[in-house]
């Protein structure tokens, strides 16, 4: 891991940790990084980064690295920022998005804990939206949605993406997760009460996690908003088909969890 930080106890100075799951993104994670480095920088509050690589076979690591080691964190410039982390599991092994993402937020210390895409679809400025929400009406977790009427999808997935997505989502708020419009967006910001409750119980390594993850944050009764977001689809997603299809077997997969209290049992 590189860790590029300054001294004193992270936990009690990090107000934002942003983490990013990252699989094969030497081209796109450089100008996502500049775009968050560049925001945080603004802030007048603390942050951290923490890019988890999830077994790239090409040079993200390094990419990220020599990007955290040329900006200095002790600089006025960019002071707010604590760390700057390149992150990667013992075994160096692709385990999926999910397990990326859980990696992630368990290893984040801020005080808010947002994951987003390493291609930058819904950019870091979305959190100035998402603060209100945790501060004035009390939510413990606050998701970006692309079907809610004020979202702006600037460019759109194949319409048979879509249309996919929309019947998933039926299906998903049918058996796992009630009253959410989009589960799959890659833009989701935590407490630090909630993600250390929810995250250490998840199971689903893949596209799924987002279902159980928030099918978890239900059970335990945390209060979910749902948020519009502006999202831009890349058209170089690695999102296949069957994607979909592993998704709507691991709502299934979540339910069964529940009828049989895997999550109660589930501990760190």
């Amino acid at each position: 891991m590189t860790d590029v930080s300054t001294q004193g106890t992270a936990q009690s100075t990090t107000y934002l940790s942003v983490v990013i799951p990252a699989y094969n993104e030497e081209k796109r994670i450089p100008d996502t990084l500049a775009d968050i480095i560049k925001y945080l920088s603004r802030q007048k509050y603390t942050s951290e980064i923490l890019v988890i690589d999830d077994g790239s076979k090409d040079n993200t690591i390094k990419v990220v690295e020599d990007i955290a080691s040329k900006t200095d964190v002790n600089s006025v410039a960019f002071s707010g920022i604590k760390k700057i982390a390149a992150m990667k599991y013992p075994d160096g092994a692709n385990h999926g998005k999910g397990y990326a993402v859980r990696f992630g937020m368990t290893k984040a210390v801020g005080k808010y804990r947002v994951f987003m895409d390493a291609d930058n679809s819904t950019t870091i400025d979305h959190v100035e939206r998402f603060f209100p929400f945790f501060k004035e009406q009390d939510f413990d977790i606050v998701i970006g949605s692309r079907d809610l009427n004020e979202s702006d999808v600037e460019v759109h997935q194949a319409w048979y993406k879509e249309v996919a997505g929309d019947l998933g989502n039926l299906l998903i708020r049918a058996v796992a997760v009630r009253g959410i419009y989009d589960t799959q967006a890659g833009f989701k910001m935590f407490t630090a009460s909630s993600a250390e409750k929810i995250f250490p119980k998840l199971t689903i390594d893949r596209w799924g996690f987002d279902v159980e993850m928030l099918a978890v944050a239900q059970k335990f009764g945390f209060k979910i908003k749902e948020a519009p977001i502006v999202w831009l689809n890349d058209p170089n997603s690695r999102v296949s088909a069957s994607a979909y299809l592993e998704v709507l077997s691991e709502v299934f997969r979540v339910r069964m969890n529940l009828w049989r209290h895997v999550y109660d049992d589930r501990v760190n």
